[in-house]
């Protein structure tokens, strides 16, 4: 993740760490019932928790600009903390926002935390009938079917259509409706797809979409870039993807169009959210109730395990409420299919259970994909008794709240923070062990640098919109004029190497958004500012060879997978299947794994990866074995007649090789 850096801590209110801590506090203030705008034909009440303010008033406005207010209301203080209002008549449409005044008289204005409608970049709240943002054919909306498998595919909004190459009109580029469009061609150099119909191609089953609540980091209607792990308004559509940000309604019902047309394309969405951290600590949260929602040391200061100036103190009762009511809200408003939890480390594992198991309750257990990056950017203050969901939890946690693999990532590919440090493809080396590790999804491993319960928590990966991208990382470690758009041959291997790895590892598998034909950033590690032009996809690059090649070979590795119970697995049995690992050579690796399963082809899977500058033999397990795929061909497995092996095979120099022991 990224964000910008938040601003100084705002003047006033001493350190309330004791108080908000303190069992009293929590029984005397926490709220059950439903807060912000309450809608209904005939009457709004707004209710607001703020429970150690002096006075709350509401103002009403006709705009989310910067129109003068229609009225202004006392609102009254009731039990719990929970200050209300009630207003007649429809008030659809209308804007507002708050004025708290704080325990020392300090007076600020502020939108309404748990608003789920504002006006343009936030700073007003709206009071919506959520319905007319409803599409037609919304109540019917459902998620397609699991498969067999989950390769989830992370893109940015802007990112995924702002190429004019994308297929997409210019009035749709980088916006929600981009994502309806699955049909249209491009007319340019030839006749293609539109991103989404390559997409369906391509043969991925989830889409993580990076940010899209309100964030503060681009100003709405502006050419501003951001990835947007900058919290405003948690429970509202991000605005700038939006065709207009200033009708409050539109971000809603653009975002369930989106939704909807994914749906019917046969892909589960995913929302990447962001619970550890806000835009600013001046946020609405610490205006209705400065400094409950946020950490303190015990100086007072704002703790920042996050790097961007403040992290949420999900210990808390009403904090915790908060973010797991919001996650619910995704899910059930817009159909969300999981959520991608960034910094889960800075959560208590609490919160993640309590979160897994309202999901498990709601809609079946493990039907919502829960995961995270199981790591924080440095130490937080949480509360004595509370325990991080990082690394070190994964083994006490669900076996459906899963993790980024960091492991995997780093043998494969080398060094996450190190540019010049290769990994097993790009010619570093790898101990056979952690490489058998990685196969299994390093579930049941005891300590080590990753470790869960079942594959069912690991997410496998190469790469994700952090840090370098897999081809930029390759071409810095291999490439020593880096030259980042030259499709070097052993380059364009050793990204098919790791493409083959990854694939061969139980867990989910995940990929950044044109990983497969080869994605780049010019070597720019982290691009979470930088112009649209550089973070965009260029899609030129997937119809044009040889990137199209190695798009074509990701493709077939996706659709095999799917036929590999061996692979697809997740269950805390899964690792027994790996039955032997060896080294056929300098460099090389060899696993043999059980495949047996309902409808399965091949009994045993065999998986071998030369890692290596020159060939080398590997001698195959007694019987025939087909030919499934090799380092250029990822769809030999549906060669007619079926090419078998015997005795000893050839592994050519930085390539993978599969096979399948013929029944």
């Amino acid at each position: 993740m990224q964000s910008a850096v938040s601003s100084e801590p705002p003047v006033g209110i001493s350190n309330r760490r004791r108080l908000y801590d303190s069992k009293a506090f929590a029984r005397s203030f926490h709220y059950d019932g439903p807060l912000g705008a309450l809608w209904t034909p005939e009457a709004t009440e707004f209710r607001l928790w703020a429970p150690t303010a002096r006075a709350v008033q509401l103002f009403l406005y006709p705009d989310g600009g910067s129109s003068q207010p229609l009225l202004c209301v006392e609102l009254a203080r009731r039990d719990r903390g929970v200050w209300q209002c009630r207003l007649p008549g429809n008030l659809d449409g209308q804007y507002y926002d708050f004025t708290v005044t704080d325990a020392e008289g300090v007076t600020r204005r502020t939108a309404d935390p748990w608003a789920v409608a504002c006006g343009q970049d936030g700073v007003r709240s709206m009071v919506i009938d959520l319905r007319r943002t409803d599409p037609e054919g919304w109540a019917q909306d459902h998620a397609p079917a699991r498969g067999p498998e989950d390769i989830i595919y992370e893109t940015h909004v802007k990112d995924f259509s702002w190429d004019p190459a994308s297929g997409v009109p210019a009035e749709y580029r980088g916006k929600y409706l981009a994502f309806t469009l699955t049909d249209t061609t491009w007319n340019g150099d030839g006749v293609h797809p539109t991103c989404l119909a390559y997409l369906k191609r391509l043969g991925v089953t989830h889409l993580q979409l990076m940010p899209v609540f309100d964030y503060g980091s681009v100003p709405e209607g502006s050419d501003s870039y951001n990835w947007g792990y900058d919290p405003v308004n948690y429970n509202v559509p991000e605005g700038s993807y939006a065709t207009d940000p200033a009708d409050g309604a539109v971000r809603i019902r653009e975002l369930k169009e989106a939704i909807q047309s994914l749906h019917r394309s046969g892909f589960r969405v995913i929302m990447d959210v962001v619970y550890n951290h806000t835009y600013t600590l001046d946020s609405w949260l610490w205006r209705t109730e400065p400094w409950y929602f946020y950490r303190q040391n015990p100086d007072g200061s704002p703790s920042d395990g996050s790097g961007c100036g403040n992290d949420l103190a999900t210990e808390r009762s009403m904090c915790a409420r908060y973010i797991r009511e919001s996650v619910l809200y995704w899910a059930k408003e817009y159909h969300f299919d999981g959520f991608r939890f960034d910094l889960m480390g800075l959560l208590d594992t609490d919160l993640m259970q309590s979160i897994r198991t309202a999901l498990d309750e709601t809609y079946g257990r493990g039907e919502k994909l829960v995961y995270g990056e199981p790591w924080a950017a440095h130490h937080t203050a949480m509360r004595r008794g509370s325990h991080a969901a990082g690394k070190r939890a994964l083994c006490r946690l669900d076996e459906n709240i899963g993790a980024f693999c960091d492991a995997t990532r780093d043998l494969a590919k080398g060094h996450i923070l190190h540019a010049g440090v290769p990994g097993f493809v790009n010619g570093g080396s790898a101990r056979l062990e952690d490489l058998a590790h990685a196969v299994t999804g390093w579930a049941g491993v005891q300590g080590g640098r990753f470790a869960v319960r079942a594959p069912s928590q690991t997410i496998s990966y190469l790469s994700c919109h952090d840090d370098w991208t897999l081809w930029d990382k390759l071409v810095i470690t291999m490439d020593p004029h880096q030259n980042f758009d030259r499709p070097a041959p052993e380059i364009l291997r050793a990204n098919r190497l790791a493409a083959a790895l990854c694939f061969g590892c139980q867990g989910h598998w995940f990929l950044l958004s044109g990983e497969e034909f080869g994605r780049t950033k010019q070597g720019l590690r982290d691009s979470f500012q930088s112009p649209a032009a550089l973070n965009r996809l260029d899609w030129t690059r997937a119809w044009t060879s040889p990137w199209q090649e190695l798009a074509e070979y990701y493709r077939g590795l996706m659709a095999l997978r799917r036929l590999l119970p061996a692979l697809c697995d997740k269950s805390e049995t899964a690792p027994r299947r790996l039955l032997q690992a060896s080294r056929p050579g300098r460099r090389c690796a060899a696993f043999l794994l059980d495949n047996a399963g309902p409808g399965s082809r091949w009994p045993r899977l065999l998986l071998l990866y030369n890692a290596d500058s020159l060939p080398h033999a590997a001698v195959l397990p007694d019987g025939p074995w087909q030919l499934l795929a090799d380092g250029t061909d990822s769809f030999a497995w549906q060669t007619t007649p079926a090419r078998l092996l015997t005795g000893q095979v050839t592994l050519p120099a930085g390539t993978a090789l599969v096979a399948g022991q013929m029944a």
